[in-house]
């Protein structure tokens, strides 16, 4: 690994909530704020953002767990900081506890879990998968 995977290893990241963000364009009809799966995304990239520097070339992380709670409504051109912190790590599995909060308020909390596993190992599963199909 080029760097250390410590519990207390943090990352945060900002992004500007945009019309294809929302739960309108995701098909809930009038309801233009940051849909939840794409509050999701923003966890999910954070803590891959979190933990790369710490993986080696021939590795990927997955998500496994989410545990999310959206508190409160974000609208189209406020911007969303998305901070998580690792508090849990086994060797291959990596906890996080994240938050998110808008200009005005926390928008969401909860954790995530992501696995560690080799590049060629995840993908000779996914072959093996579509060979038995």
């Amino acid at each position: 690994m080029a760097a250390k995977l410590d519990v207390g290893r943090t990352y945060q990241s900002q992004t500007r909530v945009e019309e294809w963000m929302t739960a309108e364009k995701a098909g809930n009809k009038g309801v233009d704020v940051l849909s939840t799966p794409m509050l999701l995304q923003l966890v999910e990239d954070a803590a891959m953002h979190c933990i790369a520097p710490t993986m080696d070339a021939g590795q990927v992380s997955l998500g496994t767990h989410i545990d999310l709670a959206h508190l409160a409504s974000t609208p189209v051109g406020l911007i969303i900081r998305t901070e998580v912190e690792v508090i849990k790590f086994d060797g291959k599995r990596v906890e996080f506890a994240f938050s998110a909060f808008d200009e005005r308020e926390k928008i969401a909390e909860g954790t995530h879990e992501r696995y560690l596993t080799e590049r060629s190992r995840f993908i000779e599963r996914l072959e093996e998968k579509l060979s038995s199909a």
